[in-house]
């Protein structure tokens, strides 16, 4: 399998392949020899510092893709490392450390289609090696522990501070997200949360902390919430700091391009502090009362079974030497914290933080938001910025009158209906969904029925709308006693009419709810149904399908299958219920891999 990189401002880096440690000892002597006619000088410059005694014929070279935010502090180590002949096994280690986007890195892994440049990832939080593992088909990671970590807050000019009653007032997540987009005079501002651990976990937190608190309308003031934050979202957590208005040039009232609060890390803060240089901090630091969650630093090895045991070793020897207290004094001086240590007051000032704002570790930090929270969180999000265009086909076969465990006389429809008015809470005014059902029976010769056609949903609470149909639908589902699963004719058809319907600047997508397989003995056969989607299916006009088999007699790899031939994927839930969760994660999952694949 050939290695390949991810995009770097540095060309020489960008083109090399990475060959294996048996095969790097000449080229690394040679550099060196290089590097030595060339003099200090031009060491310097490269930013490669030379070995320390002879080491030269024996380092193991290691190569690390750090986050931006943390690669600086992790060069200095490697820097100091190879200058003074750190060993590992008795051989001295070459660590070449290059700053990587999160998500692209993320992106790459995740399709496990090509083998990385590097052996070790230190990315910024754990939320994207779940997300890796997530898929399935990613390149394998092994976690060798955390090297830092730090909050993620709000982060807010002085003005617009002042305003909201920083450091005395204190907010839940949910307050204070309400509080600033309250106001006319604060602009938030955040990093993409599809591309950024401190967007999404700041995210996550308002949700969550606003379902803490309950309310009818809870999931849609989110939403709302959301769709408001994506018109002033920048890609990268880079970027985002770059629109903060600087208090001392007026902006803070002026340029509307220009935001007075955005969802910050406390490094992050401390870094843009920092470089004001008039020791005077630039922007205050919100730390919510509900807790701020962190972001955790992971060493991954990249897919470790293929690492030679020299560069296994070497790997996880740098990791330890990242928790030597010489080089945590290099990430404290960065602003990092250091994990399961005090907190030090003089870091969180220069951040911008100040009591009575809960900032210590006992008083701010949070547990870390579940799995399937992110999930929901990153499927909302999608839907919210980009706005959905889904179909929802509902198997009403007799099978599905089977009670479903532990919910007495629930049928497996009984939960699907609730199911999906819950999952329509999810969905913004512009978001585009409809219904169809299906079962042998059903509909004369035909197994599939279009109940509702897709359309803009429209407001909550607004009688004879789409959504107020929809919800009326969904209630009415009904199984046909005697029917069986139409699955393969039902999907061939209702993947015409989305083709056929596709609406461009939306995600346009399927989601086929199912709890058996085909059962029509006449219907098109399963290789022919997919050579059909296979023939259908257009990279111009993408419209994945989204398969959820429910209950264990379902056949996922039938349903996954056929979801693979248009760039969907294939799902199983024990339990109706879990479906809301289930085509968020899809949505979120299925979109992610066609951004990747469209770059």
């Amino acid at each position: 399998m050939g290695r390949h990189s991810l995009p770097d401002a540095d060309a020489t880096e960008r083109g090399r392949s990475r060959p294996r440690v048996r095969r790097r000892t000449i080229a690394i002597a040679t550099s060196l020899v290089l590097g030595v006619v060339a003099g200090a000088g031009a060491a310097a410059q490269s930013g490669l510092l030379p070995f320390a005694g002879s080491c030269e014929d024996s380092a193991v070279r290691i190569d690390l893709a750090a986050s931006p935010d943390i690669a600086p502090a992790v060069k200095e180590v490697a820097d100091r490392a190879r200058e003074e002949g750190v060993r590992s096994d008795g051989q001295c280690m070459d660590v070449r450390v290059v700053a990587r986007e999160n998500h692209e890195v993320a992106e790459l892994l995740a399709t496990g289609s090509n083998s990385p440049d590097y052996e070790v990832w230190l990315p910024d939080s754990d939320v994207w090696a779940e997300r890796i593992r997530g898929t399935g088909d990613g390149v394998p990671l092994t976690p060798a522990g955390n090297v830092a970590q730090t909050p993620v807050a709000l982060a807010i000019v002085p003005s617009a501070g002042a305003e909201l009653g920083w450091p005395r007032t204190t907010y839940s997540w949910a307050d204070l997200t309400t509080a600033v987009t309250a106001t006319d005079s604060v602009r938030l501002g955040s990093a993409d949360p599809a591309h950024s651990a401190t967007g999404l976990l700041a995210l996550t937190s308002v949700s969550r902390s606003a379902r803490r608190t309950g309310g009818p309308a809870t999931d849609t003031a989110v939403a709302a919430t959301a769709r408001l934050l994506s018109q002033r979202v920048s890609d990268t957590d880079t970027e985002v700091v770059s629109t903060l208005a600087r208090a001392d040039t007026g902006e803070a009232a002026g340029d509307p391009a220009r935001n007075q609060a955005v969802f910050l890390s406390e490094q992050a803060a401390f870094a843009y502090n920092a470089a004001a240089g008039d020791g005077i901090p630039d922007l205050r630091l919100f730390y919510p009362e509900d807790g701020s969650p962190m972001l955790d630093y992971p060493y991954e090895l990249v897919d470790e079974t293929d690492l030679s045991t020299d560069e296994s070793r070497a790997a996880t020897r740098f990791m330890a030497l990242l928790t030597e207290p010489r080089s945590r004094a290099v990430l404290a001086r960065r602003g990092f914290r250091m994990p399961d240590r005090p907190v030090d007051g003089a870091l969180v000032r220069a951040a911008g933080g100040l009591a009575p704002q809960p900032f210590t570790a006992e008083g701010a930090a949070a547990e870390p938001p579940p799995r399937d929270a992110i999930q929901q969180t990153l499927g909302m999000w999608t839907i919210t910025v980009q706005s959905a265009r889904l179909t929802t086909v509902v198997d009403v076969s007799g099978s599905m009158q089977t009670p479903v465990p532990g919910r007495g006389t629930q049928s497996r429809l009984d939960v699907t209906r609730a199911s999906l008015q819950k999952a329509l809470d999810q969905f913004t005014p512009e978001d585009e969904i409809g219904l169809w059902e299906f079962a042998t029976g059903l509909d004369g010769p035909n197994d599939y029925r279009e109940v509702v056609p897709t359309d803009p949903l429209g407001p909550v609470g607004r009688p004879g709308n789409q959504r107020a149909r929809l919800s009326k639908a969904f209630d009415d589902l009904a199984p046909v006693p005697n029917g069986a699963t139409g699955l393969y004719d039902t999907t061939l058809a209702v993947y015409k009419k989305a083709q056929d319907t596709y609406v461009k600047d939306k995600f346009n997508a399927l989601v086929v709810l199912t709890d058996g397989s085909n059962q029509d003995r006449f219907s098109i056969s399963r290789s022919n149904l997919i050579t059909e989607l296979n023939q259908l299916s257009n990279p111009n006009t993408p419209v994945p399908l989204i398969a959820i088999a429910i209950g264990a007699e379902a056949d996922l790899q039938e349903v996954d299958e056929i979801a693979r031939a248009t760039g969907g994927a294939g799902y199983q839930v024990s339990d109706p219920a879990e479906i809301t969760s289930v085509i968020l994660e899809a949505i979120m999952t299925v979109g992610q891999k066609g951004r990747a694949t469209e770059s």
